[in-house]
């Protein structure tokens, strides 16, 4: 099934992403109890994503994609995939260790703000008062979200704003590449495929790579499911930025806590506060607005930016 290329289609293909993240992050924070290294984990667990990516590719004709694409979209291939999937994952996983602040979490959370700031240099997206409003609520809702106590400025948080500046670095570059022509598949599997050698190289440079070995059924186990929800979160969401603006795709994505939340709840969790309650409203109702607000070029085929190179 071939999908259409329209905003609607975007937006779709970003709810069922944040659909998806919400699950993963709800998994991962049982299973990462399992691994005494987690940069280790992330390099298995890429590494996987990356080779079944990489045999979709190949399967459906990639490579000769690849083979024709001049030498600036492959340059960008190979930075797509060092900052986005190799180089913040180390910096946010060891930055988490390291802060001392139990609000450090916080700070990844605030992507979609820096995403907008960005995409509105970079890819000439426009803002108007709906969208700012989604943003708005958006980020008080994450605010309201983020744990009690002092947002400290030490170098586990520096790590982590470094990783989250990264990533949204990588949402638009991605957006600009794909709108040039560049397929999502070969883009979502160059992330993988260069990150997890990233991360790999990061792993061999501490002394780290022996730990694979003592891996047993249960790592293996928790690699594989969370392996497969980060091969269908990264290919919808690649999917979904070939379809619908940036800011767009990242603000649905924050509904993925909404996820998160719910599942943690039904399954044994604390009720949430009367705080938490009132963020998570804001996060939906931020994400409600920002779809909102594009709800007139929901039918159109994705445009063609006024960017060069």
């Amino acid at each position: 099934m071939r999908i259409p290329n329209t905003t609607a289609w975007g937006v779709g293909l970003a709810f069922t992403t944040a659909l998806i993240s919400g699950v993963s992050v709800y998994l991962n924070g049982q299973y990462v109890k399992l691994f005494d290294d987690p940069t280790l984990l992330a390099a298995v667990r890429n590494g996987m994503v990356g080779l079944l990516l990489a045999g979709a590719v190949i399967a459906t004709g990639g490579i000769g994609e690849l083979r024709v694409m001049d030498s600036r979209r492959r340059a960008a291939l190979l930075v797509i995939g060092i900052i986005g999937g190799g180089l913040p994952f180390a910096l946010f996983f060891n930055g988490l260790a390291l802060a001392g602040s139990p609000a450090a979490a916080l700070i990844h959370k605030t992507m979609f703000v820096w995403v907008a700031m960005l995409a509105m240099v970079a890819l000439g997206e426009r803002l108007g008062f709906a969208q700012v409003a989604a943003l708005g609520l958006l980020l008080v809702g994450t605010v309201l979200l983020a744990p009690t106590g002092t947002l400290g400025v030490g170098p586990g948080e520096a790590m982590i704003l470094v990783a989250t500046l990264l990533w949204s670095v990588e949402v638009v570059l991605v957006r600009r590449l794909l709108l040039r022509g560049v397929s999502s598949n070969l883009a979502a599997a160059s992330r993988m495929v260069v990150g997890s050698l990233a991360l790999f190289a990061v792993v061999a440079a501490t002394g780290g790579l022996g730990g694979i070995a003592a891996f047993g059924a249960a790592q293996w186990a928790a690699i594989v499911v969370t392996g497969a929800l980060l091969t269908g979160y990264v290919t919808t969401w690649y999917a979904a930025l070939q379809r619908a603006p940036a800011t767009l795709v990242t603000s649905v994505l924050v509904i993925g806590a909404v996820i998160t939340a719910a599942l943690q709840a039904a399954t044994g969790g604390p009720a949430p506060a009367l705080q938490a309650l009132l963020g998570h409203s804001l996060l939906l109702a931020g994400g409600a607005v920002a779809v909102i607000a594009v709800r007139g070029a929901m039918g159109r085929t994705t445009p063609q930016p006024a960017v060069s190179g």
